[in-house]
C-alpha cells in the first residue's frame, strides 16, 4: 500500500500541516462521483470509533507546546468518552503519569460554523489565532501530543535555543520511549510503509527536538526513507532583532548538521519575507499565510507518492530521491515553484506557440517565459525561489553559474514544458542534469480555509480562485553548497571552540558532496 506517516513538530509546521491535511481531505470522493486519483490509504488510517462507526483519520503525529492547540480537543466528536466528562476533552499530557487541565479556549467562528454544518465565514489574519482555527478534519486522539513542559510564547522560559529542544527530547526519552509510545502504533498499522515525512521548525528549539528524533528514528528504522522539511526564518528575516537572527542561524546550522546527515532528503524552507511575483499578495508576518504558500509547494511536490499505481504520474518517495541524489550523499535539496491560472495557462501557451511559429523560431515556454532551444542543459525557470535562505554576504559566489545535478518536478495543469531538457536519472554518463517529471491529474484546490493571497485572474480583480495550476521542483545543485558554506562562515564565529570544529567539519563535508566532479571546492579555502 506504500503508506506514509507524517510527524509535525511545532507551531510553524502545524500551520503548514493544517493546510496540508485540509487539502488531503478535499480529495475524497463519494458515489456517484468519479474515483479520486489519490490513494487515501497512503496518508489516512481506517479505525473504529467507540460507538462502532468507521473512522478515517490522518496517519500523523502532532507535537506542540502548551497553549498552541487553541480550541482543539484531544478527544473529539469521533472519539467522545462514554462518561462524557467535560474536563476529559481538555486533558493534555506528554507524560502518562501526569494529568494537566487547561482552561478551554473559545472556538473560532469558522469552527463553530463547521460544527453546525453551516457555511463558515471568511477567515482573516486577525481571526486566525491558532492553527486549529481553520482545521477541517478530525485527528485520532493518539495523534495529538502536548509538551506541557513549555508554554507557547513564554518569555520567561522561551522554547528558542537548540539545546533546550534536544534536552527535552533526551529527558522524555529517558522517562518513556517516545518512538515506542507515540510513533510505533502508526507504523505497525502499515502494510508496506513507503517512508516518513517530518515537518519541523529548525531555527528554534524544535530543531534540537527534531534532531533528537532523527537520530533515534535512524537507529530504529535503518534505511527507511525519511523526508524532512525544515521551516523557519533561519536568520533571513532582516526585520528580526540581530541577536535573535544570530541565534536562529546557529540553531539552523546545528539542525542542518544532524538532520542533513540523518534524513534521506532534507529541504530547508525559509519563512523570511521575499520579493513576491505580481500575482502574490501576502502578509509575511502571518503563520497562516506563510503556511499556505509552503503547503502548495510541499503538497504538489510529493503528490506523485500518493497517486494510485494505475496513474502515469505515480512515483514513490524513493523514485524522487533517486532523481535528485544519484550519489547517495546529496541529501539537501532546494524547493521552487510557479503558480498560474489553469484556465488562462493553456490559452497563453497557444498564443505564444502561434507567435513563435509565425516568426519562424523555436522556443521553450513556461508560464510566458521563453528560452532558446539550443542549450539542452538549460531547464525552465520558476517564479518563486522563496524557500531558499539567502544570507546575502557573498556576492562573488552568487554570480557563479549554478549547476544542477538532479531535479524532480511535478506539474499540475497544462504547463508547456520542453521534453528536451528531461534526462533519465539513471543515465549517469550524461553531463546534463538528471530530470524526472511527473504530471499530476489534480489542480491544487483553494479551499475556504485558504487565505486570499493569489491574483491570477485575467481581469486582475481580487477574486478567490478555486483551483491553481502548480509547477514545483526539487533540485540538488551547487547553490546548496554555496548556502552551506555561507552558513558555516557565519556560525563559526558564534559557537565555542570545542563545538566549532565538529560543526564546521560537518557542514564542509556536506558542501563538498556538491563539488565532486564539478568544482574543486577551492573557494572554501579563501573563506578563512
Amino acid at each position: 500500500m506504500h503508506e506514509i506517516v507524517t510527524l509535525q513538530f511545532g507551531q510553524q509546521s502545524n500551520f503548514l500541516g493544517t493546510h496540508f491535511w485540509n487539502t488531503q481531505e478535499s480529495y475524497f470522493t463519494y458515489p456517484p462521483e468519479e474515483e479520486s486519483p489519490v490513494n487515501h490509504d497512503i496518508l489516512f488510517r481506517p479505525g473504529v470509533a467507540p460507538d462502532g462507526s468507521e473512522t478515517f483519520t490522518p496517519r500523523t503525529l502532532i507535537y506542540d507546546l502548551k497553549g498552541s492547540f487553541g480550541s482543539m480537543r484531544r478527544v473529539n466528536a469521533l472519539y467522545e468518552p462514554e462518561n462524557n466528562d467535560p474536563q476529559e476533552s481538555n486533558v493534555w499530557s506528554s507524560k502518562p503519569s501526569v494529568t494537566h487541565f487547561s482552561t478551554p479556549i473559545k472556538p473560532s467562528d469558522y469552527q463553530t460554523h463547521l460544527d453546525s454544518g453551516l457555511q463558515p465565514p471568511p477567515l482573516t489574519t486577525s481571526s486566525v489565532r491558532y492553527w486549529s482555527d481553520y482545521s477541517r478534519l478530525y485527528y485520532h486522539p493518539k495523534s495529538l501530543v502536548q509538551l506541557s513542559e513549555f508554554d507557547v510564547n513564554d518569555t520567561l522560559m522561551p522554547f528558542e535555543k537548540w539545546d533546550v529542544g534536544m534536552e527535552l527530547f533526551e529527558k522524555l526519552e529517558r522517562e518513556v520511549d517516545l518512538v515506542d509510545r507515540d510513533l510505533r502504533p502508526f507504523v505497525e498499522e502499515c502494510d508496506n510503509i513507503q517512508g516518513l515525512q517530518i515537518m519541523t521548525g529548525v531555527d528554534d528549539a524544535w530543531g534540537g527536538w527534531a534532531s533528537g528524533w532523527l537520530e533515534r528514528l535512524r537507529d530504529e528504522y535503518g534505511k527507511l526513507s525519511i523526508w524532512t522539511w525544515g521551516l523557519g526564518d533561519q536568520g533571513g528575516n532582516m526585520e528580526v532583532l540581530r541577536d535573535k537572527r544570530l541565534q536562529q542561524i546557529a540553531n539552523s546550522a546545528r539542525s542542518l548538521q544532524v538532520i542533513g546527515e540523518q534524513s534521506s532528503v532534507y529541504v530547508p524552507i525559509s519563512s523570511a519575507p521575499f520579493k513576491a511575483p505580481p500575482y502574490l499578495s501576502m502578509d509575511h508576518s502571518s503563520h497562516w499565510h506563510r503556511g499556505a504558500l509552503q503547503a502548495i509547494a510541499l503538497e504538489s511536490m510529493i503528490l506523485p507518492s500518493r497517486l494510485r499505481s494505475s496513474n502515469s504520474g505515480n512515483g514513490t518517495l524513493q523514485d524522487l530521491e533517486e532523481t535528485i541524489n544519484s550519489t547517495g550523499n546529496r541529501r539537501i535539496a532546494k524547493l521552487q515553484m510557479s503558480i498560474a491560472n489553469p484556465d488562462l495557462l493553456e490559452e497563453k501557451s497557444n498564443v505564444k506557440t502561434a507567435q513563435a511559429e509565425k516568426a519562424g523560431a523555436k522556443y521553450r515556454k513556461l508560464n510566458g517565459k521563453s528560452h532558446d532551444d539550443d542549450d539542452d542543459e538549460e531547464l525552465p525557470e520558476f517564479d518563486m525561489d522563496v524557500f531558499t535562505i539567502d544570507y546575502k554576504i557573498d556576492s562573488r559566489k552568487a554570480q557563479k553559474r549554478e549547476h544542477i545535478f538532479g531535479r524532480a518536478e511535478t506539474y499540475r495543469g497544462e504547463w508547456d514544458i520542453s521534453k528536451n531538457s528531461e534526462r533519465d536519472p539513471h543515465d549517469r554518463f550524461s553531463q546534463r542534469p538528471a530530470v524526472q517529471r511527473y504530471s499530476a491529474p489534480l489542480l491544487f484546490p483553494v479551499l475556504d480555509s485558504f487565505p486570499s493571497i493569489f491574483n491570477v485572474s485575467s481581469s486582475f480583480t481580487t477574486n478567490h480562485p478555486k483551483k491553481l495550476a502548480v509547477y514545483a521542483g526539487l533540485s540538488t545543485s551547487t547553490s546548496v553548497a554555496n548556502q552551506i558554506r555561507t552558513l558555516d562562515q557565519i556560525v563559526r564565529r558564534m559557537v565555542n571552540l570545542e563545538e566549532r570544529e565538529t560543526l564546521s567539519n560537518g557542514l564542509q563535508g556536506m558542501a563538498e558532496e556538491y563539488d565532486e566532479g564539478w568544482d574543486s571546492g577551492s573557494d572554501s579555502d579563501s573563506d578563512e
